[in-house]
Formats: C-alpha cells, sequence, structure tokens
C-alpha cells in the first residue's frame, strides 16, 4: 500500500470526498468525555443510558456516604 506524500499515516485508498470540513468541531470544542469500558465491565452496560444510570446510583451512595461522614464528624 502506497502511502500519501503529504502524510505517512494516510494510505492513497482513504476517500474524505464527501467529508465535511468542521462538522464536529463545535460540539469536539465544547469538551469530551469519552471513556473506553474494559470488556469484562462492557458486558454488563449495553449502551450509554446504563452506564449513566448506573453511575447515577453510585453518585446518590456516595453523597449519603459523605453526609453520614459529616454528621458523625461533629
Amino acid at each position: 500500500m502506497k502511502k500519501m506524500q503529504n502524510d505517512p499515516d494516510m494510505l492513497d485508498e482513504y476517500d474524505f470526498s464527501g467529508g465535511v470540513r468542521g462538522k464536529y468541531a463545535k460540539k469536539y470544542a465544547e469538551g469530551t468525555n469519552v471513556v473506553v469500558l474494559d470488556p469484562d465491565v462492557a458486558e454488563y452496560f449495553p449502551d450509554h443510558e446504563a452506564v449513566n444510570e448506573s453511575l447515577r446510583s453510585l453518585v446518590t451512595i456516595i453523597k449519603r456516604h459523605d453526609k453520614a461522614e459529616q454528621a458523625t464528624a461533629h
């Protein structure tokens, strides 16, 4: 496979003629938070909704724990 001269990582068969420059630039600039799950964890979370629901439950537990610690510290 011959590589393009201006970028050694780009192969000649890559075709970006139908691409739109900057299509996701605004969203990317707002920030990204991509997380890659290990396979053993991912099998329990079929989609982003399952991950978010689980993490929200964990946040509730953490908040409850923090309040309990603060109450016993005084």
